[in-house]
This record gives structure tokens, C-alpha cells and sequence, in this order.
């Protein structure tokens, strides 16, 4: 390494990686270095609007990045935690002295019969960009079926239905198991205004997938010509290749600074973390605080300071419902819906706001780094880490 310099190399350009490689910039004497395999920003909460063909879902990285940071497109393969080194797809690797794990999420495996040969995810770009085309290839009269209702089935299933698309949107389970009922029943009737045919409960689990169907467990089947399935997130395995502890989702388990509990030269952030084994809800909403709030344990580290605990509250959950209406459903700082919501034209007005703001809040700590904290508080966090404590010393005791 360099001499007095810090080299700081952050995997990951999503939200999380983006607002912790800003951050980082607050020193001089740090040198940050972005790795990730796209060359442009991807704003995820935009993907059912690419597929809709409304919105491309990309910022250039000069809008949103540090200029003193550098941007490596390319894959990290494995971490050397040992070596202190990230490889890399292209070949070589890059050296670091602190490492912040931002590697983000994707689409799972469904484990259904025909889902990953026959349906589409849009967890990631280029899953939408798979699935442009091919909508744009299929009469707009034909059968097609979105598979999960949270928040993205929700919204592509309507932002289709608006164009005139025959949509079924089958839930497994609940309509958004996220929402109070009021805003349930909001969410319900908007998506019965679009035509959507929304199938809820036991009988509405996908069973199989074929070219142009789709069983239930009900004992039904759906003709579709075209299936978007949208019921669950992963991450990358690249931790565990890597030989860093996991949690059973594969997320890098880390203490309540978001340091690993294997190195403390590597710091985790976004949906890829799981802090005290307690991660928060995937989504940009947590990932512009756990970014900077990495960043910051890095910088206490090089500082020679102890690292303050992880601090992330939640305002509420937003959900588009076409391109004319909306739902921002209230939720308490720890991320439990109350009976408050915003829905119609100004719900649509509130999530295009949101959706314009995070941009604007990557390039404003671009900027200015460290100038403002503006995420909420959730009190309770440490209530759920003493309970899940007294849980382990219960079971120990008992295995003794």
C-alpha cells in the first residue's frame, strides 16, 4: 500500500455501495475504489417501469458518484481476506486495506417445476431487460401472470394492467403481507379498477411452470403466455465462497458496526448484511443508511476510534400502482405498518418524489459527504437484540 494512504475498496454500486463509497471521501488520506459489474447506476425501484417501457431505470455515475472515487466495472470472484485482496472476473485483483460488502441482492431460486426454464425475474436489470422484448413481442390480448405480491409484483402487475395487459397476479398467500389492511384494501381495489385478478390464499401457491401455464395448488391452471416471477430475494454467494460466515440466506453476519464477525477489515451494508443475525427489510429504504453508516465504522477504524452501533429506522413502504396512482403506507420506525396511508393520484406524486429524491440524496453525499444524516430511528432494535440474547442463553442452558 501506498504510504499514509487508506486504500478503501467497496464491492457493489447499488444504493448501499454508492452512499458508503461517497461517505468514505470525507478523508483525504482515503483513496476509495467502487467495484461492480455495471457501468451505469440502476435505480431498482424503477425495474417494473423499464419493463413497462416508462422509464430506462439508469443514472450515469458521474450524477451519483464522487469524483475521487474509482470506478471499476467489472465481478469480484472471491475475497482474500487473508491477502486482503478482491479478484477479480477480468483478471488481477485489488488490494485494500478495509473492504465494504455491498454486494446487494437478486432473484432466488424458485424451486418450482419449470420456473427458472419459463418464468422471468425482475430482480435485476438485465432480468428486465430479458423481459422488455419479449413483452414487447406478445399480443397485448394474451394471458400474463405475475407470481408474488409484494411490493414488485404489485407494481408490475399494475403498471401492465394500465397499458392494457390481462393480468393475474397470483399471491401464494396475502395481497402485500406488508400492508395494514386498510391499505390492503386500497392496493385491492385499485389493481380490480385495472383488471388485475388478484388470487389469494392457500390455493393460489404455483405449483409448476410450463411454456405458456401455470398450476396452482388448487388444482387449477392458468394459461399464460408470458410468466414474471417476482416472490422472493437472494444474495450472492460470494461471502461464503470467500469463506466468511453467512446466515442461512447466504447475507455476511456481521456485529452491530456492521463489521464481520470473521475480519474486522470487512463491513458490510445494504441487503447483503446481516447485523447481530437481525438484518432489516431489503430495499433502498435501509440501504442509504447501512451505506454511510459503514463507511463510518471504516473511518473510525482508520481514525483509531471505536465504531458506533448501527442506527436505521423506517418511514413506511411505497408502492406505484400504474403510472396515475399510488400507496405510501405509514409504518412505525421499526418497520411495522400502521393504520395510515397516502394513496391515489398523490400516493403516485409522493412515489415519484421518492424515486427522484434517492438519486438526489447519492449525489448530494457525492457532494457533501457526511454533511447530513436524514434517516429516522427505530428504538426498539436493541429491545429484539436483548430478547433474541436471553433466547440463546435460554437455549444453552437447556442444551447443558
Amino acid at each position: 500500500m501506498t504510504e499514509n494512504i487508506t486504500e478503501v475498496v467497496v464491492i457493489g454500486g447499488g444504493y448501499a455501495g454508492v452512499m458508503a463509497a461517497n461517505r468514505l471521501t470525507q478523508r483525504d488520506d482515503v483513496r476509495v475504489t467502487l467495484i461492480n459489474p455495471r457501468p451505469n447506476f440502476v435505480e431498482r425501484i424503477r425495474l417494473h417501469q423499464l419493463v413497462a417501457g416508462t422509464h430506462e431505470a439508469l443514472a450515469d455515475y458521474g450524477k451519483v458518484l464522487s469524483e475521487r472515487v474509482l470506478l471499476v466495472v467489472d465481478t469480484v470472484t472471491r475475497i482474500d481476506s487473508d491477502g486482503r485482496s478482491a479478484k477479480l472476473a477480468g483478471g488481477g485483483a485489488v488490494s485494500y486495506d478495509y473492504l465494504i460488502y455491498a454486494v446487494g441482492s437478486g432473484s432466488v431460486d424458485p424451486r418450482v417445476p419449470g420456473a427458472t426454464e419459463f418464468a422471468y425475474p425482475i430482480a435485476t436489470i438485465e432480468d428486465a431487460q430479458r423481459l422488455r422484448p419479449v413483452l414487447g413481442a406478445t399480443p397485448d390480448t394474451a394471458a400474463v401472470t405475475v407470481v408474488g405480491a409484494g411490493p414488485t409484483g404489485i407494481e408490475i402487475a399494475a403498471e401492465l394492467a394500465e397499458q392494457g395487459r390481462h393480468v393475474t397476479l397470483v399471491c401464494g398467500g396475502v395481497l402485500g403481507p406488508y400492508l395494514h389492511p386498510r391499505g390492503r384494501r386500497v392496493v385491492a381495489e385499485r389493481l380490480a379498477k385495472l383488471g388485475v385478478i388478484v388470487l389469494e390464499g392457500g390455493e393460489a401457491k404455483v405449483t409448476a411452470v410450463t411454456r405458456d401455464t401455470v398450476e396452482l395448488s388448487g388444482g387449477h391452471t392458468l394459461r399464460s403466455a408470458v410468466t414474471i416471477w417476482t416472490a422472493g430475494f437472494g444474495v450472492p454467494d460470494l461471502a461464503a465462497r470467500s469463506g466468511l460466515s453467512t446466515d442461512a440466506a447466504g447475507r455476511l453476519l456481521t456485529d452491530e458496526t456492521l463489521t464481520s464477525v470473521d475480519d474486522e477489515r470487512v463491513v458490510a451494508a445494504g441487503d447483503s448484511a446481516a447485523p447481530s443475525g437481525l438484518p432489516f427489510r431489503m430495499g433502498c429504504q435501509s440501504a442509504v443508511q447501512l451505506g454511510p453508516q459503514a463507511a463510518e465504522t471504516v473511518l473510525s477504524r482508520i481514525a483509531g476510534k471505536q465504531p458506533a452501533t448501527i442506527d436505521v429506522g423506517f418511514a413506511g413502504q411505497c408502492i406505484s400502482l400504474g403510472r396515475s396512482a399510488g400507496i405510501f403506507q405509514v409504518s412505525d420506525k421499526h418497520d411495522t405498518a400502521n393504520k395510515h396511508y397516502l394513496g391515489g393520484w398523490p400516493g403516485a406524486k409522493l412515489k415519484e418524489l421518492i424515486c427522484w429524491s434517492t438519486v438526489w440524496q447519492l449525489g448530494y453525499e457525492a457532494r457533501k459527504p457526511g454533511k447530513r444524516t436524514w434517516w429516522t430511528k427505530d428504538d426498539k432494535r436493541q429491545q429484539l437484540l436483548q430478547a433474541k440474547g436471553q433466547e440463546a442463553s435460554t437455549a444453552a442452558d437447556r442444551a447443558a
